[in-house]
């Protein structure tokens, strides 16, 4: 399979959306045994992240991301430079993942460039799903990365403005922003109060890893507020999506449950009123 790679690069050169894609595909799958040849492919991507169809310019970032051959990673930098300010926001969430694919491959270099710095600016983006992608991105790099400091350093503007994506992103956006907040303590009880009421429309969200989320969050700043009567309200709101996810599918019970067993440890009068969706069935599995 090596010895068209030339021949295959050259077809990059065409126009055509689709040949692009199989193109792209190959060079995912083949540049890593061949760093040598891959190096061809540059010149294209260079040109296709200029390209005016915004699908080929995500479709490039994208491949190059992919591409886990260090010698070619300094030659992207400033194509994936220009994608994180390209003015389509398609071209812009794939550019965010592309560097998080980057500081795998050479966290020195990403740094060195500047790309974080970038992909933290993207928090304030005006659409909900870079936001997330940037948010995601972020908790990935923040994982891998050896010193343990936060990237991000979450105060009440950033905040302000993860809440105001969460509302207008996809599921799985949701989830990611949902996790970051998680990891933000409040200023004071009224931040808090604030927060826990944007959060709690989620509660009602069809997705479970959603609900589970904002179950998460709501437990953590419930610790944090001393209103009696606030508290109480939000347990009683809580209650009715957990026993919800106890009426899916088998394999949604049983996350359930691993985390009612958790909650009512911290909340033991969360389900004092719901005991009987407890019982076991007869076509329960084993």
């Amino acid at each position: 399979m090596f010895l068209p790679f030339p021949d295959v690069v050259n077809c990059m050169q065409r126009d055509n959306l689709e040949l692009k894609k199989l193109v792209y595909l190959y060079l995912m799958n083949y540049a890593k045994s061949q760093p040598d040849m891959a190096i061809m492919a540059v010149n294209t991507f260079v040109k296709d992240c200029e390209d005016p169809n915004p699908l080929i310019r995500a479709l490039a970032v994208r491949t190059m991301g992919c591409i886990r051959v260090d010698k070619i990673t300094e030659y992207l930098c400033e194509p994936l430079r220009k994608c994180l300010k390209d003015e389509d926001p398609n071209v812009r969430k794939t550019a965010a993942v592309c560097v998080a694919k980057l500081y795998e491959i050479n966290a020195q270099l990403v740094e060195d460039q500047g790309f974080l710095e970038q992909l933290k600016d993207l928090l304030s983006d005006s659409n909900p799903m870079v936001v997330a992608n940037a948010v995601a991105e972020l908790s990935e790099i923040n994982d891998s990365s050896p010193s343990g400091v936060p990237l991000v350093e979450m105060n009440a503007p950033t905040i302000n403005k993860l809440l105001t994506a969460l509302n207008e992103c996809t599921e799985w956006g949701q989830i990611f922003i949902l996790d970051s907040l998680s990891n933000y303590n409040s200023k004071d009880e009224r931040e808090a109060q604030s927060i826990c009421e944007r959060i709690t429309p989620r509660l009602a969200h069809a997705n479970a890893a959603v609900v589970l989320s904002a179950v998460k969050v709501l437990m953590k700043y419930m610790e944090m507020i001393n209103d009696t009567e606030f508290v109480t309200v939000l347990t009683r709101k809580l209650a009715p999506p957990l026993v919800t996810l106890l009426s899916s599918e088998p394999e949604v019970q049983y996350v359930g449950l691993r985390n009612i067993n958790l909650i009512v440890q911290k909340r033991p009068d969360i389900l004092k009123h719901e005991m009987k969706v407890f019982f076991v069935k007869y076509n329960d599995p084993i």
